[in-house]
């Protein structure tokens, strides 16, 4: 009799043992990327001082993290997840891609002000970057 109820208890226990596992598995690629942006922007920095510049996002990162432009740039932003993110201005709110599907490519336009302007992909707020128009 003891050995009936601790069966289905144990297969509770391995079902939210693969649950966690599983929840825990698609939150370790965005804490990856919370790793202190100190060290990011200095690894992963690009100029662009053309007719335009890209930014990728790939693994929950936007490649480059920071990114200086011409004012008035054109920049390409292009979605290689499976799932949507935004290229959001914090602070001034400057500008804003809007939801970006996977897959998909958008474009905006640099600021017309020179300054540093920190960026964050509002579904996944643990995504950060910054565009400096200089």
């Amino acid at each position: 009799m003891l050995n009936r109820t601790r069966r289905p208890r144990a297969a509770v226990a391995v079902a939210a043992l693969c649950m966690l596992t599983a929840l825990t598995s698609c939150s370790d690629s965005g804490s990856k990327s919370s790793s202190p942006s100190s060290t990011t922007p200095t690894t992963a920095a690009s100029t662009a001082s053309g007719k335009g510049s890209r930014i990728t996002i790939q693994n929950f990162k936007f490649m480059p993290a920071s990114l200086t432009v011409a004012p008035g740039t054109k920049i390409t932003v292009t979605n290689k997840d499976s799932t949507p993110h935004t290229v959001t201005a914090t602070g001034k709110k400057a500008f804003d891609t809007g939801d970006i599907a996977a897959g998909k490519t958008v474009t905006f336009t640099a600021p017309s002000a020179k300054g540093k302007y920190p960026y964050i992909c509002t579904i996944h707020q643990y995504m950060k970057g910054t565009l400096t128009v200089g």
